[in-house]
């Protein structure tokens, strides 16, 4: 693929993602893949601070905002997409299959107003599909595993892949949400670093793997195959999926794991109001023996 994209990143501690502003330096379209919504949990308030800096860049940039790019249906924080579209007309996209993780989860917080076709959102993409970012082309990577929506966008050398991969030193994302599956995810991961080695990769989220003193979110294809843990050349898709699924055993649910799915397969929208016209995020509760 030809072409090289300005990309600019923005990293929002709370939650520890990255969004980012990418842009076809020759015509200023542009496109914003994973904005987050600041939300504080404990409260129930909600801000756009965030998402005012990238539009500030925007701006500063003289870009036209096409597209917002959503990986998959993020279950660690809420996306900005919505307030994106709001002040710039673009259009919010997300993988096809979308419309599983709707199935999914709609019963778990009777979602009832959801479509479970994916409606809510503006285009649906499917396994190797391609747009156009101004002269830039835009590849579309379903890639599976992390969740069944997982997808990775390739613009040029650069490549933008979600929660499928962490950084070198880190690994690899988590499989046990429902509807993940180790095996997939690792043969997603190949696909991934099937790749040109000098291919460059951006990952969603960082957490400064021990020993690291900062954040970090570019690698290359090549640093992936010579250093991940989890997935560097030699590792066999068994020993992955054994090691995979007894790490994932022993992690917790993320923090905003309920705010985010009701919001973020809703592409960005809150639930509808009650009667009372207040929305509600809604918390499953479990009473054990």
């Amino acid at each position: 693929m030809s072409g090289t994209p300005t990309i600019k990143a923005f990293f929002d501690e709370p939650t520890n993602t990255v969004s980012y502003l990418v842009s076809d330096p020759d015509t200023k379209r542009a496109a914003i893949v994973d904005p987050v919504l600041d939300y504080d949990h404990a409260t129930g308030k909600a801000s756009t601070k965030s998402a005012d800096v990238i539009l500030a860049a925007v701006e500063a940039d003289g870009l036209t905002v096409d597209w917002v790019l959503e990986t998959h249906a993020h279950a660690d924080h809420l996306s900005g997409a919505p307030y994106i579209k709001l002040k710039t007309g673009a259009r919010v996209g997300i993988g096809e299959h979308i419309r599983d993780v709707q199935k999914i989860f709609r019963p778990v917080s009777n979602a009832t107003d959801l479509s479970g076709d994916g409606s809510e959102f503006d285009h649906l993409f499917s396994d190797g599909e391609r747009f156009k970012l101004g002269s830039l082309e835009v590849e579309v990577m379903h890639v599976p595993g992390h969740t069944p929506a997982d997808i990775a966008y390739r613009i040029g050398s650069a490549v933008f892949v979600g929660d499928t991969l962490f950084m070198p030193d880190y690994g690899t994302a988590r499989a046990d949400f429902p509807g993940g599956d180790a095996r997939k995810l690792y043969r997603s991961i190949k696909r991934l670093l099937a790749l040109p080695p000098e291919t460059r990769l951006f990952m969603c989220h960082d957490y400064k793997a021990p020993g690291r003193d900062s954040y970090a979110w570019e690698t290359t294809v090549a640093e992936e195959r010579a250093h991940n843990e989890h997935v560097k050349d030699g590792v066999s898709e068994d020993a992955f999926v054994a090691m995979r699924e007894a790490r994932d055993a022993t992690l917790a649910a993320p923090d905003l794991l309920m705010p985010s799915i009701q919001v973020n397969m809703r592409a960005g929208h809150l639930p509808p109001p009650d009667a009372n016209g207040v929305q509600y995020l809604k918390i499953p509760v479990k009473l054990s023996a």
